[in-house]
């Protein structure tokens, strides 16, 4: 027996791959027209933070981004309830000095690349924390990403000596400078 033209399902099943074919259309133009990443194509993974001691002023966010879209993107910054600013800072070292510098056009993250912010690098700066942060807290910092846009990201935090979220000594301890000189006069926040 031949189904009907006009049967209610068939007609349903029509309508469905219409709809699908025009959203997709729909995508293509708006990817077509400059819009923005989806924020799908940034990945954050091993976002942590360290505790702050009581007279801390400062505390440094620590993660590792990946960019699976095609086009570069790049991490501006971002915002936090519990510091009055977050940029993206370097630190680096030179003939025994290390030296911090804000990176005011953000951290390039190019196309299929994974950047890892980490101590003694590439780090997230939270200034004017408004509270100490505590190991064992949870943080929300709302990334902000050239393309992908804004992304909330949850920071674990760590003790204040760990140097990565698999560290067995985040209980504490010095911090990463041990006994290396920081020239202050370079520093910018």
């Amino acid at each position: 027996m031949q189904e009907p033209r006009n049967h209610p399902h068939r007609l349903k099943t029509i309508v469905s791959a219409v709809g699908a074919l025009l959203v997709m259309t729909l995508q293509a133009v708006a990817a077509d027209s400059g819009s923005t990443t989806a924020t799908g194509d940034v990945v954050v993974t091993q976002a942590w933070s360290r505790a702050t001691p009581a007279s801390a002023k400062v505390a440094s966010g620590y993660l590792t981004i990946e960019n699976k879209g095609a086009v570069p993107d790049r991490l501006r910054g971002g915002t936090t309830d519990v510091a009055a600013k977050v940029d993206v800072h370097e630190m680096a070292t030179k003939d025994g000095v290390m030296t911090m510098r804000l990176l005011d056009a953000g951290l390039p993250i190019a196309p299929g690349a994974t950047v890892k912010l980490a101590p003694n690098g590439y780090h997230l700066m939270l200034t004017d924390i408004k509270r100490l942060l505590k190991q064992g807290d949870k943080i929300t910092v709302s990334l902000d990403f050239e393309k992908a846009g804004k992304k909330d990201v949850t920071f674990s935090v760590l003790g204040i000596g760990a140097k990565a979220p698999d560290d067995a000594a985040h209980a504490g301890g010095a911090t990463d400078h041990g006994n290396m000189p920081m020239d202050h006069s370079k520093m910018k926040m």
